[in-house]
């Protein structure tokens, strides 16, 4: 992972393709790694089958026995990235004790791409919606939807502890999170400071957590 995008690996050549066919297990796993760079580097509509293969150092032939076009191979990236972005996220969160403290670890991770490489997919989603469900196909689920699925436990295991009102609809509660999040993650406002951790835990603690709390039924 530390060629850079446009760089000619030392490998290239008749010498990538031998060591290719030396270990046939790991060709796809490099060009996978070689798409994440050109994605990181260029989005998904700069990116060519061309650019991918230099990068990982093997012909454009050898390339289309793995990958049949292009929105296969980065699909294949960009699942592996929503996967890895998950289960950071998963681990990060699972790490701190409390639903403000883990909304302002959420926020961080999500602004952080270059931290948490996973993340690179939610900046795609954002900003190549069309070539982002051309890659990975219609039936992938909606953004909003996908997070509100990720933040239901940590819902309902706040409704279980007695930090938020015990009649709180954890999918429902959930949804609205995924929706403050994207906000916070991607629109800097003046009374909070998304890139400082402790503004956004005052802002969690003070409205978000704090309305939870709240009888939902009335």
């Amino acid at each position: 992972m530390s060629m850079s995008v446009g760089t000619v690996p030392n490998s290239a050549g008749s010498n990538s393709a031998a060591s290719a066919r030396a270990e046939p297990g790991s060709v796809r796993d490099r060009l996978i790694d070689a798409a994440e760079q050109c994605l990181t580097a260029k989005g998904i509509r700069a990116t060519t089958v061309s650019e991918v293969a230099e990068v990982a150092g093997v012909s454009r032939g050898w390339l289309y026995r793995h990958f049949p076009d292009k929105a296969e191979l980065l699909g294949a990236a960009i699942v592996r990235l929503n996967d890895a972005f998950w289960s950071e996220s998963r681990t990060r969160l699972d790490a701190v004790a409390g639903l403000d403290q883990q909304i302002a670890v959420g926020v961080e991770l999500a602004r952080k791409e270059s931290e948490t490489p996973g993340a690179l997919v939610l900046k795609l989603r954002q900003e190549e919606p069309e070539a982002f469900t051309a890659c990975v196909g219609l039936g992938v689920r909606g953004l909003i939807p996908e997070i509100a699925a990720f933040w239901v436990p940590y819902i309902q295991a706040a409704v279980d502890r007695g930090e938020i009102h015990p009649d709180t609809n954890s999918a429902e509660a959930a949804e609205w999170i995924a929706r403050i999040m994207m906000s916070l993650a991607t629109v800097p406002g003046e009374q909070c400071n998304v890139d400082d951790h402790d503004s956004v835990l005052r802002h969690a603690r003070r409205y978000i957590v704090a309305a939870l709390r709240s009888d939902p039924n009335q």
